[in-house]
């Protein structure tokens, strides 16, 4: 059995920047084993499987451990394939575990339209907070923890045993403060699907946006992740949904042979 899998590299304007996904077109679906075979062969942060049905398509996503409920830059880059390889929808419809998903071409952006989560405040575990060399000024949760520092430098030079985060029950962890030149950056950390940092992610974004939307009064905001790839995204508020945008480009189109 021969395979199509392009490798896009999302929220990039260029190759090596943004977060790498590895995409890969079905016209059925294979073995969850093998599945996750490929993504653990693959060893990138996302690969996307998806199938048409009839008039949108239905995708899921596996990190080199596990499949996952929702994924933001493997997202975007099956859009950027199937708009680019297979047809030029003005939006693209996936069925998902995380409901339907949504992604539509504005150029020269792809822009996600994926479900808020709102995260609530916590009084965090001590142990926590004596993971960071900087203590945060908030911390708050939904299904990832999402920890508030004062300024950029404290998020982009942030030092600290990852895998410690698996002491606590939590998917991941983001870390996050206003920007200088943005209106906030960040860093996501999960270690408990088998990734470390992520590049970019636009998952993450679903929790930052409403919580700085609130912060700073505004419904539109420019984000960088300041992973060592880097990525933009330009996200704004709708109600209970979130639009995240941002540029994909080709890295490498293969075959796998199974």
């Amino acid at each position: 059995m021969n395979l199509v899998k392009y490798q896009v590299d999302a929220f990039a304007d260029n190759v090596f920047e943004g977060n790498p996904a590895a995409v890969i077109p079905l016209t059925k679906w294979l073995p969850e084993s093998t599945m996750q075979n490929i993504a653990m062969e693959n060893n990138l942060s996302e690969t996307a499987f998806f199938i048409r049905k009839e008039d949108h398509f239905h995708i899921r996503w596996y990190t080199p451990t596990s499949e996952v409920d929702l994924c933001g830059h493997a997202t975007l880059a099956s859009a950027f394939v199937i708009y680019n390889f297979i047809e030029k929808f003005d939006e693209i419809k996936f069925e998902s575990r995380s409901g339907d998903l949504f992604v539509k071409r504005t150029d020269p952006f792809f822009t996600l339209n994926f479900p808020v989560r709102n995260p609530k405040p916590i009084n965090p575990d001590h142990k926590l907070i004596e993971l960071f060399t900087v203590k945060p000024v908030e911390v708050l949760f939904d299904k990832s923890l999402l920890i508030v520092f004062e300024k950029e430098d404290d998020v982009v030079n942030m030092n600290f045993e990852i895998r410690k985060l698996l002491n606590f029950k939590t998917h991941g962890a983001i870390i996050t403060a206003p920007g200088n030149q943005v209106d906030f950056v960040s860093r996501f950390f999960a270690p408990d699907v088998g990734i470390d940092e992520d590049p970019v992610t636009g998952y993450a974004h679903t929790i930052l946006t409403p919580y700085w939307s609130k912060k700073l009064n505004k419904k539109r905001l420019n984000a960088v992740q300041v992973s060592k790839r880097k990525g933009k995204l330009i996200c704004e508020i709708d109600n209970d949904r979130v639009y995240i945008s941002g540029n994909a480009v080709l890295y490498s189109k293969s075959e796998i042979y199974i």
